[in-house]
């Protein structure tokens, strides 16, 4: 029998500009099977596995860990028999993945009740609900499942929800049908396009993306299949034999025991980590070098370089230094409570989890200074409450944050400055040409900032019904990832609820935030005597490496002017 050399290529990367071999998945001699990942490569937004599309034995890798590569580039060889062999394995490997497949549908489908049709054979179709996408999320966690395994279920029913670090996402039924298979459970993790059920829907009702044909039996999702060991099954004509994969010890905590300290940690020469947990070291210092990782091949997941930061911190910095020095700051010690008292612990949500490390982040990294004035809105005030009938008809509410908006927007294209960024190297001004408002929403769970997006661009009316629907959404957990992101600048507006002033923290990567206090009436000097005037307190917090204090002085008393008098928008 002839034998050939398959070359591995690089598929389209899309408009990445090269991406990164971040793991090697076999040894050159190892047997690969059809669709067993050779190697994965990063861009910047992800990471992705380059599976084999032949079954043989790995001749060599053509590039090493590190190395950059581009579409089409070869980055493996793999050595396969004659060409009618090769169709020979494609074929039983087909065959044993039909056969898993046929098993799962057996395991998994329900009974036809008693007196029930049964579906007609070809009439029925299976749909992958997998996880829309997600924007800069990253990764986000099952929070709730809506549906059992077997349950009929009807269109846009809510199979299973998930929450991000900001928001939760409902996903749904795309079609009337019987959910066959939940391929993940309450506390996973999951990554934009993962899948979360199969379905069975009836002929034209099928409306989603075609299950693929390799489906794991419950089994078969312990733990991954060895490439030599498939390979074998196939040639075989065999199913392979799946065993459980061992379940590293837990502690009460639910994170992995740490690794035992020793003077010089040993550090590891392959990592294999996806783009968040590299994003996350990054942010925090952490060599992963020096990580254990608990994932599937030793993969270190999030978790792993928690625990390595807390067991630093623990042990004074003892790990040569892998984390950033800024995080030796002195902790708060830990008090036993209950020595005074009768105490509960109350688990923070996700969101306020979440928000606490983003809010340290920002307070660690952004030089913040806060410029306080007031803005006399008594003409404004009566105008609104002037539009309170012509809302009523429209079906909006027009609140004082719509026209804050308004102005804010009209003073970001005066003072360009306070809509930009700072570079990672704090060395440009990143000018934006868009606006896009963020605004404080207090919610059960935490503080949201969804995201007007082009704010300069729409009337106040407009401003207001945004402003309302997104608010809603944020306190029906409704939001999206989308809702959340591009902000340039943001408010927080405390209403009603009292205040003459606060010090709002910067949501960075932005350099300023608005914060409006309580309204209050209170008497001014019109040059012959004191009248009441409805006054606004505004406390601008902004980054001081990007905006000096001449500038804010400017921003906030313009800002100010142009709320006392709004056909300053139109000049």
């Amino acid at each position: 029998m002839t034998e050939a050399t398959q070359s591995v290529v690089v598929p389209d990367i899309g408009d990445a500009d090269g991406v990164e071999v971040i793991e090697l998945c076999l040894q050159p001699g190892d047997a690969v099977a059809v669709d067993d990942a050779v190697l994965v490569i990063e861009s910047d937004k992800a990471s992705m596995e380059i599976q084999s599309t032949v079954a043989g034995v790995l001749a060599n890798f053509t590039v090493a860990l590190g190395d950059v590569v581009n579409t089409d580039q070869v980055v493996a060889e793999i050595t396969v028999a004659s060409a009618a062999a090769v169709e020979s394995a494609a074929v039983e490997s087909a065959a044993v993945e039909s056969a898993a497949v046929e098993s799962a549908a057996v395991e998994t489908a329900p009974s036809t009740p008693p007196g029930a049709a049964e579906t007609p054979a070809g009439s029925a179709a299976e749909l992958e609900v997998r996880l829309p996408d997600i924007g800069e999320a990253g990764e986000v966690v099952v929070i709730e499942l809506g549906a059992a395994e077997g349950d009929t279920v009807s269109a846009q029913q809510m199979l299973v929800v998930v929450e991000s670090d900001k928001a939760s996402m409902d996903i749904v039924a795309p079609a009337d049908g019987v959910l066959l298979r939940l391929a993940v459970g309450e506390g996973d993790s999951v990554g934009e396009d993962a899948l979360l059920a199969v379905m069975s829907t009836t002929g034209a009702a099928s409306a989603g993306k075609p299950a693929a044909a390799k489906t794991e039996t419950a089994a078969t999702a312990q733990a991954p299949v060895a490439p030599q060991q498939a390979a074998a099954a196939v040639a075989a004509n065999q199913e392979p034999e799946v065993r459980a994969a061992p379940t590293p010890e837990r502690h009460a905590s639910g994170l992995a025991p740490p690794p035992t300290q020793a003077a010089a940690p040993a550090k590891n020469t392959v990592i294999y980590a996806g783009p968040a947990v590299r994003r996350m070291a990054r942010e925090l210092g952490v060599d992963l070098g020096q990580v254990t990782g608990t994932g599937a091949r030793g993969r270190v997941v999030k978790d792993d370089v928690s625990l390595f930061v807390k067991t630093s911190l623990a042990n004074g910095g003892a790990n040569g230094g892998a984390v950033a020095a800024g995080s030796g700051i002195p902790q708060i010690p830990e008090i036993d409570f209950a020595r005074y008292g009768e105490v509960s612990l109350v688990p923070m949500s996700r969101i306020l989890r979440r928000g606490a490390t983003n809010l340290h982040r920002s307070w660690l990294n952004v030089v913040h200074v806060t410029q306080h004035d007031e803005a006399d809105i008594t003409e404004l005030e009566d105008f609104r409450r002037g539009l309170k009938a012509e809302g009523e008809r429209r079906g909006n509410k027009i609140t004082p944050l719509a026209f804050i908006a308004k102005a804010c927007a009209f003073m970001l294209t005066q003072h360009p400055k306070f809509n930009c960024s700072l570079d990672s190297k704090v060395e440009n001004l990143v000018m934006k040409s868009y606006i896009n408002i963020g605004f404080a929403v207090d919610t059960p769970d935490g503080l949201l900032v969804p995201v007007v997006r082009d704010a300069d661009k729409k009337g106040v009316w407009e401003l207001a019904a945004e402003i309302n629907e997104l608010a809603a959404k944020a306190r029906n957990k409704k939001l999206t990832p989308t809702d959340l992101q591009g902000g340039s600048f943001s408010i927080s507006s405390l209403g009603s609820l009292g205040g003459t002033g606060f010090t709002p923290i910067v949501n960075a990567p932005e350099v300023a935030i608005l914060g409006v206090a309580k309204l209050a009436t209170k008497p001014q000097w019109n040059g012959t005597e004191f009248v009441p005037r409805k006054m606004l307190p505004l406390s601008l917090s902004y980054d001081h490496r990007a905006i000096n204090g001449a500038e804010a002085g400017r921003f906030v008393t313009e800002l100010s002017a142009v709320l006392a008098d709004m056909r300053r928008v139109m000049l």
